[in-house]
């Protein structure tokens, strides 16, 4: 008996967009209008990648960006939840697919002790060059008509699952946390024993009650969460069953 939790990481453990958050950096806070206005849809990849050249072009170093994203307010109960998730591993294994990239989640979960509750991250490479800026990439092509560019992650959630197989596990039920609207692609590849857990008032609760009403629900069940206590009570009765 062993139970897959994927969490989206931006809205979705913490309660902010990591990647808007770090415009706390630039000059005077924000961006100028030329920058702001030359992200097209589909390739916000490539937008972070001229903010970073901004940032770094302004001399914002390392350390400052690191202090800032370490101020990202967790999600209302998410402290609670991934505590007794790292208490609980031997019932969970847990990753995060994210859109964000692998600096910032990494400085975010270290800073509040919880890099360890997570088996593997899945989310855009993210590195410093030798002159100290930030760089990003793609995490993978693919072939979704769905998905961003950079990302899709159902293919994500697909290729893990497969090789779990491989090494012989197998998970009674998949719950997958999000919020966002590049979270329905993976929650449509869900099976009738799993469980998705949208957050209430965002983007993703409402793209599935759009496909209720349309009558091609998704296979699985649906829980709506406000705070991450409402995932724990759902994991607590999992676990007690």
């Amino acid at each position: 008996m062993k139970f897959l939790l994927v969490f989206d990481f931006d809205h979705t453990i913490i309660d902010e967009n990591s990647d808007t958050w770090i415009v706390k950096c630039a000059p005077e806070r924000k961006l100028p209008n030329g920058l702001r206005n030359s992200y097209q849809p589909g390739h916000w990849t490539e937008y972070m990648g001229r903010v970073f050249v901004y940032l770094g072009d302004n001399g914002v170093k390392e350390d400052e960006m690191k202090r800032t994203m370490t101020t990202i307010p967790f999600t209302a109960g998410m402290m609670d939840l991934l505590g007794f998730i790292g208490k609980n591993k031997e019932w969970f294994d847990c990753i995060i697919v994210s859109d964000s990239n692998t600096v910032f989640i990494d400085w975010i979960l270290k800073a509040a002790d919880f890099h360890k509750v997570f088996d593997e991250v899945f989310t855009n490479p993210a590195a410093f060059s030798s002159t100290g800026y930030l760089t990003v990439q793609h995490f993978h092509a693919h072939h979704c008509a769905k998905c961003p560019k950079n990302l899709c992650k159902r293919k994500v959630l697909k290729e893990f699952l497969d090789k779990q197989l491989e090494r012989g596990v197998s998970y009674t039920q998949i719950v997958y946390i999000g919020d966002g609207g590049n979270d329905l692609c993976p929650v449509m590849f869900l099976k009738k024993n799993d469980i998705a857990m949208p957050r209430q008032g965002y983007a993703l609760e409402k793209r599935i009650s759009q496909l209720a009403q349309s009558l091609s629900p998704v296979q699985c069940s649906i829980l709506v969460w406000s705070s991450a206590i409402d995932i724990m009570s759902y994991l607590k009765l999992l676990i007690k069953e």
